[in-house]
């Protein structure tokens, strides 16, 4: 059984709804996982858009939302997860609004991808503060021993 990540809000490759934006509430899909690899001791969720600022002709990656140190056995995140109700010893690390939490799409321009990426690690990782993605990745390097992602997408009105 092979690690995956999915969300009862929205279908692979389907439209992520208005709720979890900008334009809606901009709270946190619920998401859940499973399959996740022998030897896991944490797991760490990016979520982020490829498409930015344009899809059309996208020049950043922009970061939504940081969490490492989720517990392995967890199997995932409720709707609007406040920061209080993560599971015990998950971290958070700082989105590209720099703070940390969710940040829901709100594209300036054309149909974005949002990529909810989840990683399982081989070591619980230390306190890296509040890292950004890029930190975290680099934290990650050599640790990853399973990986899933999901892709929703948003287009504002």
């Amino acid at each position: 059984m092979s690690l995956t990540i999915t969300s009862t809000a929205f279908a692979p490759e389907g439209a992520i709804p208005t709720l979890y934006t900008c334009d809606g509430k901009d709270r946190s899909p619920p998401l859940a996982w499973s399959g996740v690899p022998a030897g896991t001791r944490s797991l760490a969720l990016i979520v982020d858009d490829p498409d930015a600022p344009d899809p059309a002709a996208p020049k950043m990656t922009w970061v939504h939302w940081v969490l490492y140190n989720l517990p392995a056995d967890s199997s995932g995140l409720p709707e609007a997860v406040a920061p209080t109700d993560l599971p015990a010893g998950t971290r958070e690390g700082l989105n590209d609004w720099k703070r940390t939490g969710y940040g829901g799409p709100c594209p300036p321009i054309g149909r974005h991808r949002y990529f909810h990426k989840l990683y399982a690690l081989d070591v619980a990782l230390p306190d890296l503060g509040k890292p950004t993605k890029a930190t975290l990745e680099k934290a990650m390097e050599g640790h990853v021993i399973g990986r899933a992602h999901i892709v929703g997408t948003y287009r504002r009105d």
